[in-house]
């Protein structure tokens, strides 16, 4: 029996792809979206399978409209990006903790079962050991980092208090077809893919031996879409990544070998905020939440690269 589903952020990188998954499996979608950073070319091929609605997350009043009836929602809105939140702090403070809490209210009202949260393993900041687990005090170093840790709080509370089922997945770097590579706060694959595909020099900011664990799109859907419906998840944190660390400098290296060229980069110094190692451990959302994020990061930096290779032979 299909569910009535609601994704803000939908026209999103993550968003349009979770919602693709939702439609094929047969699912009533709803994409809320005020297109600030998400685009409808991402929504292009659901077009006829999904309802799209242009608005924001501030608006309580559409809100109402839009979560009626809806028995889940996927709150992935806002504004994302360490850099773009310390040249604006404010916005995204606004976006982040204001605009979620504006979810958990209308859900609220609207007696929705289930939130899942799109967190940020921005909130760990500098761990004191690896792997994180969701056990360490957070410890964000950007407003971003804050912003998204204050949404974690507002989801505990309205599990706890008011009895919305809320859960909170801490995304680890997602990357992807799709994901975009123009923006100055791209994220770094898709920013190193495209340079190395058009032979421009990828810029990496410090030595190139800070640390991500990488997470392909595929293993975040799989993801949420646990999240929707395990037991016993309600008002919990859980990692969403892979459980490895790769350095930048073997993503450019793995880059150059599928390739078949060496890519090499242009070295700035680090950014502020930016964290030097990040590595989760995955081990309570296999156990809660069955996920297997079973696409490695290799796996993914293929397939991402062979669709951004398609779409730049494509005229």
């Amino acid at each position: 029996m299909s569910k009535k589903i609601v994704i803000t952020g939908g026209a999103g990188f993550i968003g349009s792809a979770l919602a693709r998954a939702l439609v094929a499996r047969g699912d009533d979608v709803s994409v809320l979206d005020n297109f600030s950073s998400g685009k409808r070319e991402n929504l292009q091929d659901l077009a006829s399978a999904l309802a799209v609605v242009e608005g924001d997350i501030l608006d309580a009043a559409l809100l109402d409209r839009v979560f009626a009836g809806a028995d889940t929602v996927f709150h992935e809105a806002a504004i994302p990006s360490v850099p773009r939140s310390l040249a604006a702090p404010l916005a995204s403070h606004t976006a982040n903790a204001t605009g979620t809490l504006n979810v958990l209210e209308a859900a609220r009202r609207r007696r929705v079962r289930r939130v899942v949260y799109a967190g940020s393993s921005s909130a760990y900041g500098e761990p004191p050991s690896l792997p994180v687990v969701e056990t360490m005090a957070p410890a964000p170093l950007s407003p971003y980092a804050v912003s998204k840790l204050a949404g974690e709080h507002y989801c505990r509370v309205y599990a706890r208090v008011f009895g919305v089922e809320a859960v909170i997945l801490r995304y680890f770097n997602v990357f992807g077809p799709r994901q975009d590579p123009t923006s100055q706060y791209a994220a770094v694959i898709p920013r190193f893919i495209t340079a190395a595909l058009d032979s421009r020099l990828p810029t990496v900011y410090g030595d190139g031996e800070q640390s991500r664990d990488f997470c392909f799109i595929d293993n975040v859907v799989e993801a949420n879409l646990r999240a929707a419906d395990a037991d016993a998840a309600s008002g919990k944190v859980f990692n969403i990544a892979c459980g490895s660390g790769t350095s930048l400098n073997r993503v450019l290296a793995l880059l150059g070998d599928a390739l078949g060229r060496p890519v090499a980069a242009h070295y700035e110094p680090s950014r502020p905020g930016d964290v030097r190692h990040s590595l989760a451990d995955i081990s309570q959302a296999k156990a809660v939440l069955g996920y297997t994020g079973a696409v490695s990061f290799p796996a993914g930096l293929t397939r991402t690269l062979a669709w951004f290779r398609q779409r730049t032979s494509t005229p």
